[in-house]
Parts: structure tokens; C-alpha cells; sequence
């Protein structure tokens, strides 16, 4: 039977009540105005660190604690697990991804396998600091080369999916890199996956402080490259 929910929006949060409050008004407008199915899944820390739960209440979306740890990897396979939709859509929830840019993204959906939304590309562009930015592009860059991927863009996670193709991978990334290894395997497993990429503005987080830790995103970034390209 064919799937009728149209569109899963997943959105790994760590104590993003704040920003949640803000962003998911926003989001159930421009989902209701784009004439499709949809489910919003929040997926939070093991423990409830903050009022998460009850924001989503307020706003229609499903609150649902990881499984296996509160790395973002876990976030990610959590969400991969409990999305029912034919597209799945993954978006921060810290307010850089901004919800009014979806019917960009979704536009494309059935014309191809991943739709990015692309910092790197002609009208691109983000609000991160010089450093940031800079380091950012040696990353994206490098996994491109090495592990043979035909976009700009592979660590923004504001991207669309086929839930289908989603489901069947194996994801063993606990970090950041998740983004990475989704895209390497989805192409690893059909080397004819279409790309899109759409030039987006990342922004600055609203509230509260990144969860990346410098010195962890580097050394992962690393170890994932190099584990994916000789033992994917």
C-alpha cells in the first residue's frame, strides 16, 4: 500500500526548549500551507532536560526521547526508526534552519533521491564566524574528494531524504559525521542517486550555546573519513 504521509520533519534537540518555542509555530505555518501530509517529530535527550516536552505538546509535534545514548548519531537513527513519511526531512532546532525555506527543498523531492539545502553553492552563504565558515569548507570539501561525492554541501544536515532509502541503512556514527556517513552510504548503495542542491543562507542559532565541541568534531571528522573510505 502506498505511503500517504507525505512528509516526516525530524528535528534532533538538546535542550532547545527556547528556541523550540519560536521555531515550531513557524514551522506548523508553512507546513499547513504547502498541501501535504506531514508529522513533526521532535526528538529529545534520554532524560527531559528542559520543557521540551511540553512545548511539543503545545504545538503538534510528537516528542520522542532517543535511543542508545544522547549523541546526535543516536538522535539521527531515532528519528530514521520513527519517521513514517515517504520524504524525511531533517532541520536543526536551534533556529538555523529556518522553516520558510522547505517549500525550496520540498519542491524537488520527487525529481531526486537528496535535496540539500547548500551554503556552498552560487547564493549561498552563512552567518557563522570567519573560523567556522573556513573550517567548515575544509570539511565538506575533503569528504567530497575522498569519499567521491558529487555536492558542496555534505555536512549541512537541512536536507530531504527518501525515507524508504533512509531505513535501509546501516548508521554507525554517534557525532556530527552522521551527515556524512548517510550520504556516503545512500550513494555507496546506488551510485546513480540524484543530488539537488539549492542555495540556502544559514543562520545563527537563537538561543543557547552549540553542542559541538571543537576538538571532539575534528577528531571524529577524521577517524569517519577514514573508516568510510577503506572500511565503509
Amino acid at each position: 500500500m502506498e505511503n500517504k504521509l507525505l512528509l516526516s520533519v525530524v528535528m534532533p534537540s538538546y535542550q532547545e526548549e527556547e528556541n523550540l518555542r519560536a521555531i515550531l509555530p513557524r514551522l506548523l505555518k508553512v507546513l499547513q500551507t504547502m498541501s501535504v501530509t506531514f508529522e513533526v517529530i521532535v526528538i529529545d535527550t534520554i532524560e527531559a532536560m528542559d520543557h521540551t516536552k511540553q512545548v511539543c505538546e503545545e504545538n503538534n509535534a510528537s516528542y520522542i526521547a532517543r535511543r542508545g545514548g544522547n549523541d546526535y548519531g543516536d538522535a539521527v537513527r531515532t528519528g530514521i526508526e520513527e519517521a513514517k513519511g515517504k520524504f524525511v526531512l531533517f532541520m536543526d532546532a536551534d533556529g538555523s534552519h529556518t522553516p520558510e525555506f522547505i517549500p525550496k527543498l520540498y519542491a524537488y523531492a520527487e525529481q531526486f533521491d537528496v535535496v540539500i539545502a547548500s551554503r556552498y553553492i552560487e547564493n549561498g552563504h552563512t552567518e557563522n564566524s570567519l573560523v567556522l565558515v573556513w573550517m567548515s569548507r575544509i570539511v565538506n570539501w575533503t569528504f567530497s574528494l575522498v569519499l567521491n561525492l558529487p555536492c558542496k554541501d555534505v555536512s549541512n544536515s537541512f536536507k530531504i531524504y527518501r525515507g524508504e532509502q533512509l531505513k535501509a541503512l546501516t548508521l554507525a556514527c554517534n557525532n556530527f559525521d552522521i551527515v556524512e556517513e548517510v550520504l556516503f552510504k545512500l550513494r555507496r548503495d546506488n551510485p546513480v542517486m540524484r543530488f539537488k542542491e539549492i542555495p540556502f543562507i544559514f543562520k545563527r542559532r537563537m538561543f543557547g550555546e552549540t553542542k559541538r565541541n571543537l576538538f571532539v568534531f575534528i577528531l571524529t571528522y577524521l577517524y569517519t573519513i577514514i573508516r568510510l573510505r577503506f572500511r565503509p
